[in-house]
């Protein structure tokens, strides 16, 4: 297969001759370097590479071309190669023409000429979309195969565990593929779906989250007994958290019991993160945060479930589900919200197989073309909505507020009302869901109206709690189970068996001196991505002024 093309397009020969030379010199083993001295000239070679079956990893382009603009150029090359990363070349006063691509054409860059020196001007930013672009668009399949069946909530939980934490897979229905039923049957697995299939020829029959870390290479044991600082959960505020901490020398460990990113990681789009006009997927960032940290020398250990946290002065032991247990001097809690389970007539029944709690971007396609529900009306809900909307016939939101605007950022709403294939039912409730083996219909209220409509699934946004059962009765919690940190501790810290130092708590610091928080499980903050990523970061400058008393 031809190297994937990178194509540069401009009407100044010195410009695209520049461009040219300072791709070669940085890309040309990996890529092939095309240039072009005119719009309809670059879209006649993408034409023809794609009629040849080529792939065309990256296009740049100049705004400012008599011709053709470079945004015009742009509109009508991204339908051919959708998946080619977008950068337009230009001038200060082009700024506007620039924000209006990103909107217009889903604009991945824009760099301000000249861009010399490339080093730090162009490859850094050149380099991280071809990075973007390998891992979403040109990921190889390494041939895991799951086979099992559309509505096993064992099927859809290994799945989800590998997509979330990026792996590809191929999964095969076996109610369907006869191929798939039969390797099932011959491989004894009968009713203890799913079976996964891996290239080295072995498998695993209904596997746990740690049994496919372990087989697919992922870290799920800690290297070393004693670390500077564990950080449970690798959510935005664990992933700073362990981004800050180790590069600034602290061995740090990372537990995640489920994948990196934690709720953040499952949308489809954040478009008010700073840094990204563009907006990014939750899984983007998680990536490009993990790979970070990891970078720094941080551990991320995968599919590992803490159940307690015990401080044994000086230091603090984490003890797993699986009974072992890891030490540290510090401990970060950054275990943010677990979605609740709710009590609505049908919900227990169809879980994991028609009712989906979260984004559950795996079962998207699943759907296509079929009506989907998604319940709740904050961002999370949101941006579910619009992903859905790509593959569902029909997409509708039941809220149980009067408006989108009282929970939902206005970007978000505007789009929303922007797509015809998504509804919005306010004031209104889920009395429950019914069908014979899947969900047929959904029943609901508006008002004092109850009425049925067609559902092939469900997908929940509502209800989320913190997820600190593991450390209750250990550090002082407010009644709605959110961790008390600094000042919010006040009586509480007594009440929980006193506060042992004549130090005040540091602002992040629980009940217990070396125990911190940080992130959505901490009682009154803002929960928002980039909330979270700041008191992760910050977090490690209060376990620093910790670690210098210990």
């Amino acid at each position: 297969m031809a190297k994937p093309a990178i194509i540069t397009v401009d009407d100044d020969p010195q410009v695209l001759s520049a461009v040219e030379r300072d791709l070669r010199r940085r890309y040309a083993a990996d890529h092939r370097i095309l240039r072009a001295e005119s719009g309809a000239d670059a879209l006649a070679a993408l034409t023809e590479l794609k009629k040849r079956g080529d792939t065309v990893a990256l296009i740049l382009a100049d705004q400012r071309m008599p011709a053709m603009t470079g945004t015009e150029f742009l509109l009508a090359a991204t339908p051919l190669f959708p998946e080619a990363r977008t950068v337009l070349l230009t001038a200060y006063a082009d700024t506007d023409a620039a924000i209006q691509a990103i909107n217009d054409v889903g604009l991945d860059h824009y760099l301000m000429k000249p861009w010399d020196p490339p080093e730090d001007r162009l490859y850094p930013i050149l380099d991280d979309l071809l990075e973007d672009w390998r891992r979403n668009v040109a990921a190889p399949y390494d041939g895991i195969r799951v086979l099992g069946t559309t509505w096993s909530p064992g099927t859809h939980e290994a799945k989800d565990f590998l997509a979330r934490n990026q792996i590809p897979y191929r999964f095969a229905d076996i109610e369907r593929d006869a191929d798939a039923a039969a390797t099932v049957s011959a491989a004894g697995a009968g009713s203890h779906l799913p079976l996964v299939l891996f290239p080295d020829g072995t498998s695993l029959t209904e596997p746990t989250r740690r049994e496919l870390a372990d087989k697919v290479g992922m870290q799920t044991e800690a290297t070393t007994e004693l670390y500077d600082v564990i950080v449970v959960g690798a959510g935005p505020a664990g992933l700073a958290a362990g981004v800050y901490g180790a590069s600034e020398g602290l061995r740090v460990a990372i537990i995640e019991r489920d994948a990196t990113g934690g709720q953040a990681g499952t949308s489809s789009r954040i478009e008010n993160y700073l840094g990204f006009p563009k907006g990014i997927s939750g899984a983007d960032l998680a990536r490009r945060a993990a790979a970070q940290a990891q970078r720094f020398g941080a551990e991320i250990i995968t599919a590992g479930e803490v159940v307690g946290i015990a401080a044994n002065d000086p230091l603090k032991v984490v003890t797993l589900k699986d009974g072992s247990t890891i030490s540290s001097r510090a401990v970060i809690i950054a275990t943010g919200m677990t979605t609740r389970m709710l009590d609505v007539p049908g919900y227990e029944r169809f879980t994991g197989a028609g009712v989906y709690y979260g984004a559950a971007i795996t079962e998207a396609a699943t759907y296509k073309d079929e009506p989907v529900f998604v319940i709740g009306g904050a961002n999370s809900a949101g941006q579910g909505a619009m992903m859905f909307s790509r593959f569902a016939s029909h997409v509708t939101m039941v809220v149980r507020g009067s408006s989108l605007e009282q929970r939902m950022s206005q970007y978000l709403v505007d789009q929303i009302r922007g797509r015809p294939n998504i509804e919005v039912l306010v004031g209104t409730e889920v009395l429950g869901v019914d069908g014979p083996n899947r969900i047929e219909r959904i029943t609901l209220r508006t008002g004092d109206a109850t009425y049925d409509r067609p559902a092939a699934a469900v997908f929940i946004f509502v209800g989320a709690v913190p997820h600190t059962d593991f450390v209750r009765g250990g550090v002082a919690l407010n009644d709605k189970g959110f961790v008390l940190t600094g000042p919010d501790l006040g009586e509480s810290a007594t009440r929980e068996g006193g506060w042992p130092l004549e130090r005040d708590p540091y602002l992040m610091e629980t009940s217990v001196p070396g125990i911190f928080a940080a992130g959505d499980v901490r009682h009154g903050v803002v929960r928002r991505v980039a909330s979270a990523v700041g008191q992760g970061s910050v977090c490690i400058s209060f376990v620093h002024e910790y670690l210098a008393t210990v």
